[in-house]
């Protein structure tokens, strides 16, 4: 894939001599990308307006069928028709469209072992970002990461007729194709009739705050032959809309930015400007009773002032029973320094226990070359976790030499219901030939930073209060 991202790449640096920002390049590149897939895998396009159709046309002629196509495409009822909503070519030269098709068209797209619209969008966007243009990461959680907890959490619509999973921070839509990736692994693609029919309209819903990347959640479950109901708003800004759901998997965006001020939700418990500890609430409460959540936190989410007071009342309400410590590096190349967390929890029993498993402690540092991301480094954590997707399989303490530990609600009120806990010495933070890189290190100084300055908001917010009423 990275050789194709190259490629693209590359091709985007003549395309800026026709006038098309690489923003444009990338939204032109996925409606190709569609096209193509939808060729591939038989997906429903309108007759004559298909991937087919463009292979066999050039010249002046090529770009006034370009323009046909999507114009077509965004006046078509249903999903097509919201995904190439507002589409318009940005080609002039013939030439250039003609030669992104016919790269394109060297690729079996449908045959790699990714998600490929995903991908490519990801790649693209590093290689912008690499050259001072920012927000790459935002969208994108490894794919491992979204496997492994597929596999532990079993988001499985066949327990009841009106089973919903959600992601309200859905990117590119990784969590939901995987979710329905490993619905197929277990039974095998086969489905009755009304099984099929609720998976594609009645089962996966999303949110997303940029209509690029919601683009791309329709898109890919589309060509999995499934039609997401995926809102396009801030989640955690705008009023709950009373829809409940099943399964809730979910990496709210890291970082402060926009969150100068908490929002105004009466449904929120604690106010607070921290964007990840607001989706914990939305999360919680837009469970249905007996309903079970995947999030994925940074370390201030545990650690943090707010962070005690959200999680005191969330487990009230919730069992909070795991907390998994991701490896150094998870999220690189994006977020190489960002120390993260899955936490785990069912709505509608309060929390006895938490048990944390330390997945980064003399673990070597995620690198994107040398030692990416693999499904080894989730396979003791599976095992640890049990078939239970709700966390009461029967499991054992591994002590203070072991990665599995149990703490107990009360050892958690002393922490003040702070998350944070560590037993296992890090011998690699006292090796100085495998320290993290100085960028990865003053990446974790910001976002410790941030959440001090958090706290500082509050204050400064009871502050002016306080004198407002005087």
């Amino acid at each position: 894939m990275s050789d194709i991202v190259q490629k693209l790449w590359g091709f985007c640096h003549t395309l800026r001599h026709d006038g098309i920002d690489y923003g444009d390049y990338i939204e032109q590149l996925t409606y190709l990308l569609f096209l193509k897939m939808a060729d591939e895998r038989g997906a429903e396009v309108p007759a004559n307006y298909g991937w087919g159709s463009l292979t066999g046309e050039s010249g002046t002629q090529l770009l006034d069928h370009y323009n046909e196509v999507l114009r077509k495409l965004r006046e078509s009822k249903g999903l097509l028709g919201d995904i190439f909503t507002q589409a318009t070519s940005r080609f002039n030269n013939p030439v250039n469209l003609r030669r992104l098709i016919e790269m394109i068209d060297e690729e079996e797209w449908s045959q790699m072992d990714v998600d490929v619209t995903g991908q490519a969008f990801e790649g693209l966007l590093e290689r912008a970002a690499s050259e001072g243009k920012k927000g790459a990461g935002q969208y994108f959680t490894p794919r491992r990461v979204i496997e492994s907890i597929c596999r532990v959490m079993r988001p499985d619509p066949r327990q009841r007729k009106d089973f919903t999973i959600m992601d309200p921070a859905c990117g590119t839509g990784g969590f939901l194709v995987c979710a329905y990736e490993w619905l197929v692994g277990e039974t095998g693609g086969v489905f009755d009739r009304a099984m099929l029919q609720r998976l594609k309209q009645g089962t996966y819903y999303g949110q997303e705050l940029v209509p690029r990347p919601r683009r791309l959640a329709l898109m890919n479950l589309y060509l999995h032959g499934v039609e997401p109901h995926i809102y396009l708003g801030d989640t955690i800004a705008e009023p709950d809309r009373g829809e409940r759901y099943d399964v809730i998997l979910t990496n709210p965006p890291f970082g402060t930015k926009g969150a100068n001020q908490a929002p105004d939700r009466d449904d929120f418990t604690i106010s607070t400007s921290n964007k990840q500890l607001n989706f914990v609430q939305h999360v919680v409460n837009t469970l249905k009773p007996g309903g079970r959540a995947a999030l994925v936190l940074p370390d201030n989410c545990l650690f943090e002032d707010k962070a005690g007071e959200v999680f005191e009342i969330v487990m009230q309400d919730c069992a909070v029973h795991t907390v998994l410590r991701l490896p150094r590096g998870t999220f690189t190349p994006y977020s190489q320094g960002v120390k993260a967390n899955v936490i785990f929890l069912q709505k509608g029993v309060p929390t006895e226990e938490v048990w944390i498993f330390d997945a980064r402690s003399n673990v070597p540092g995620i690198t994107k070359k040398d030692r990416p991301l693999t499904r080894e480094h989730f396979a003791e954590f599976e095992k640890c976790y049990g078939a239970d997707a709700n966390g009461l399989s029967k499991r054992k303490d591994l002590g203070e030499e072991g990665r599995f530990r149990r703490f107990s609600i009360q050892a958690v009120k002393e922490r003040g219901f702070k998350l944070d806990f560590t037993w296992l010495k890090d011998d690699s933070l006292e090796d100085s030939a495998d320290l993290p890189e100085p960028q990865d290190l003053a990446a974790e100084a910001i976002l410790e930073l941030e959440a001090v300055v958090d706290d500082l908001r509050e204050i400064m917010a009871l502050i002016e209060a306080e004198a407002t009423v005087q």
